[in-house]
């Protein structure tokens, strides 16, 4: 079953740079090594189980999912749900509507040489970035997620993904089908949004559709197309601002 968000992921062009101004927006960032497609990141780990992935390109590789929505703009381009059956949560996405593949093996090597290897089921055009990848570990977890998770900044967990859609009874009913629960009609009215929300595990999944022709989510609709647009985070004390130049592109805030 869908356990939960895993993570987040946003794309950056300089990583080491993307390392540097998290650390100073209060971050504990830890290198999280190189996969052979062409990728490296690194990881921002919290207490509930869930972490930001800060990746960038260590070569060209055009062919990438994340490559073309890179050479657009910095900032969210992805996320995804852990589950404990990989195939059964691919086959009920599926059923539900959304294109994705059938699960293939990954892997990334650590700084300090561990191998770690995963499984991902991996939603497609035109529903990629709408719905989620799946990652199901091989080794165990708790190799992959870092276990610093003691921020400066007080952060201790991802709140809520905001994703902008462009249909959004179609992709409400992909979650109702795969989470088995009704979504919560929402207003978002900073945003000029209404939607639905879905809980996953101790998180939240905010599927937003622009009420009007402007506003943040309807220009980040028209530039990016239906994709990850925000997400909220939790903290043992109140978060500072986040601008986007420090983010990369990322809106991030506590609520």
């Amino acid at each position: 079953m869908l356990a939960g968000l895993d993570h987040i992921v946003i794309a950056v062009r300089d990583l080491e740079r993307a390392i540097d101004d998290y650390k100073n927006l209060g971050f504990a960032v830890v290198p999280g090594g190189r996969h052979p497609v062409g990728t490296y990141n690194g990881l921002i780990a919290f207490a509930d189980g869930s972490y930001i992935e800060l990746i960038s390109f260590y070569r060209d590789n055009p062919e990438h999912r994340w490559w073309a929505a890179l050479q657009k703009h910095e900032g969210f381009v992805d996320f995804c749900f852990r589950t404990d059956d990989l195939a059964g949560d691919t086959a009920k996405l599926r059923r539900a509507g959304v294109k994705i593949e059938d699960p293939v093996p990954w892997s990334r090597t650590r700084p300090d040489g561990y191998q770690l290897k995963w499984l991902l089921s991996l939603a497609v055009a035109p529903h990629r970035g709408v719905a989620p990848f799946l990652i199901q570990d091989v080794t165990p977890r708790e190799e992959r997620v870092p276990r610093e998770v003691d921020h400066p900044n007080g952060a201790a967990g991802i709140d809520a993904v905001l994703v902008a859609v462009d249909d959004l009874p179609a992709v409400a009913r992909w979650y109702e089908a795969a989470l088995h629960t009704a979504g919560e009609k929402i207003v978002r009215e900073e945003f000029k949004a209404n939607g639905v929300a879905f809980p996953i595990g101790p998180h939240r999944l905010e599927l937003l559709a622009p009420s009007e022709n402007s506003g943040a989510l309807a220009e980040w609709l028209h530039s990016n197309g239906p994709s990850p647009f925000a997400a909220t985070l939790r903290g043992k004390k109140e978060l500072p601002a986040m601008d986007l130049q420090s983010t990369h592109g990322a809106a991030l805030w506590s609520e």
